[in-house]
C-alpha cells in the first residue's frame, strides 16, 4: 500500500480512536452527548449503554485500520483496507439512515473511502 493511502488509513483510524473516546468514556459530558443529538442528560443516561458498545465498535475498526499498518504486508494491508471499507459502510448507513447526518457521515467515511481509493489506483 502506497504511503499517501496509508496517511488517510491512520487518519481514519485515529477519528474512531476519538469517537471511541467519546462514546465509550465520555459520552456524559454534556458537550460529548449534545454533539451526537442528545439533548439533555436523562436521555444521555439511558442512550449511554448503547454509546459505550457502539463506542468499542469504533475502537475495533481503528484497531484493524492501525494494527493493519503495524502489521505490514499484505496480509495486513488487507486488514487495514477492510477495516476502512467497514468505516466507509458505516458512513453511508449513517447518512442514509439520516440526512442531517451528512457532516458527521462525511467526517466518518471521508479518510477511509479515500484510502481505499488511493490503494487502489496508486
Amino acid at each position: 500500500m502506497n504511503t499517501i493511502a496509508q496517511i488517510f488509513v491512520v487518519l481514519a483510524g485515529v477519528f474512531h480512536l476519538a469517537v471511541f473516546a467519546m462514546e465509550s468514556l465520555l459520552f456524559l459530558k454534556p458537550s460529548t452527548y449534545k454533539r451526537f443529538g442528545v439533548p439533555n442528560e436523562a436521555e444521555a443516561k439511558i442512550a449511554k449503554p448503547w454509546a459505550y458498545n457502539q463506542g468499542f465498535y469504533n475502537l475495533f475498526l481503528a484497531l484493524g485500520a492501525l494494527g493493519g499498518l503495524v502489521a505490514g504486508g499484505d496480509k495486513g494491508h488487507a486488514i487495514s483496507l477492510f477495516a476502512c471499507a467497514c468505516m466507509a459502510g458505516a458512513g453511508v448507513v449513517l447518512v442514509a439512515s439520516n440526512r442531517r447526518m451528512v457532516r458527521a457521515a462525511a467526517m466518518q467515511a471521508g479518510p477511509p473511502i479515500i484510502a481505499l481509493v488511493l490503494a487502489a489506483v496508486l
